[in-house]
């Protein structure tokens, strides 16, 4: 079915502006939101608009006016007994709060609801597609946010991303509560709430991350390293994305080619003409620091994304069965495994080591709900996990990481 023909949206773009939004809202308990920010353009990303609808009304707020200040929202966005619907609200949510230091509850994700409903696509637009015949048009989806005037293409893509927010969500609800799924997405959005943004710092030692970087040689490391913050000074200086000043394969390969000219500069893979006479005496004068530096013999430790840097051995054997049962169970379910038991909680389960029914549910962010549906399971994990340690039938983990 094409896009309904619609007035178009009010855009909100000076402190008038604003103060309207706010009249509107007040009495409103059911909020779409939605935002677009510019991380394929500049160094650091920013919020560059607001999507929100209410009832048959689309509003796009530009916080990049002057007048627009979103905090403005915050007691909208704290208020629990309002109900703001986000589709995948944990970006959202990290960068309003990293931004302007909002909080959020009252948190309805409606990605979490169609995965936890059992979709497999659960993203906007296949979910638009399923419950109202809709095709969404998602080439804006990377376009330049933070270039003003937004153009006609840009502003149809916006509003279409909160416009049938609300009524999916009423979808759902129902859904969820005839199939005795209500509890997990709400759990899961009340993680959502909790979550705290990490503030963004550069860390000279995340090199490491780079794909291959570990297989170099120590003096190769430390030439990659200082490739690494060469780029990150670049990018800032430029305001420009790190892939746009230099890949991670080609800087890999500088690491590797270890080039000392400008004509072997652009024989590097990746590396071209135009990036040599843009950097590339400070590429050079890089390499060469990084050969004049102590070679890296060991690797630097990064904490791990699924939080299990901090496990001994046997902890983290015990979390590799319970993700073992979770998935398990996910796979019996038909539901996304991360929204069933959250992997920081698995981690939290390893180290405490629950012995019966009065700990798993004393633990910190185990739900009642999870109890019931798997806390016999998770003892009976544990229970044999602990047997296994007193009779040493641990198996020997290969390439554990200490």
């Amino acid at each position: 079915m094409a896009l309904p023909d619609l007035p178009p949206p009010i855009l909100i773009e000076d402190e008038e502006g604003m103060d309207r939004l706010l009249s509107d809202l007040e009495g409103e308990t059911e909020i779409a939101v939605d935002t677009e920010a510019d991380s394929f353009f500049v160094h650091r990303e920013k919020v560059c608009l607001v999507q929100i609808t209410l009832g048959e009304t689309d509003y796009l707020v530009d916080p990049l006016s002057p007048g627009v200040d979103l905090k403005r929202l915050g007691p909208l966005f704290a208020d629990p007994e309002r109900t703001k619907i986000f589709h995948d609200s944990e970006y959202d949510v990290l960068i309003l709060q990293r931004e302007y230091g909002l909080t959020f509850k009252g948190l309805f994700d409606t990605r979490v609801a169609a995965a936890t409903l059992g979709s497999t696509a659960p993203g906007l637009a296949s979910v638009m597609l399923e419950h109202f015949d809709v095709e969404l048009d998602k080439s804006q989806q990377r376009s330049n946010w933070g270039r003003r005037p937004l153009s006609p293409e840009q502003v149809a893509y916006a509003r279409f991303d909160t416009r049938f927010l609300i009524p999916l969500m009423h979808r759902q609800r129902e859904a969820l509560q005839a199939e005795g799924r209500l509890m997990i997405l709400e759990s899961e959005c009340r993680r959502l709430e909790a979550m705290e943004a990490a503030p963004i710092v550069f860390n000279p030692d995340e090199w490491v991350r780079i794909k291959g970087a570990r297989g170099l040689k120590p003096g190769e490391r430390a030439v990659l390293r200082e490739l690494f913050i060469l780029r990150e000074e670049l990018a800032a200086k430029a305001n420009e994305p790190l892939f746009r000043i230099m890949n991670n394969a080609a800087l890999l390969a500088l690491a590797q080619r270890l080039p000392r000219t400008s004509k072997q500069l652009t024989g590097v893979q990746g590396f071209s003409p135009r990036m040599e006479r843009r950097m590339g005496k400070q590429v050079l004068d890089a390499i060469e620091r990084g050969l004049a530096a102590e070679p890296i013999r060991h690797a630097p430790r990064m904490p791990k994304k699924d939080g299990t840097e901090n496990l001994s051995e046997e902890e983290l054997e015990l979390y590799d069965r319970l993700r073992r049962l979770r998935k398990k169970e996910a796979d019996r379910l038909g539901v996304e495994s991360s929204y069933l038991l959250h992997r920081l909680l698995l981690c939290r389960v390893a180290v405490e080591r629950p012995a019966d029914d009065a700990a798993l549910n004393g633990m910190e962010g185990f739900w009642d709900w999870q109890g019931e549906m798997f806390g016999a399971r998770i003892l009976e994990v544990v229970s044999r996990f602990e047997r296994d340690v007193q009779d040493g039938n641990l198996p020997k983990r290969k390439n554990w990481r200490r």
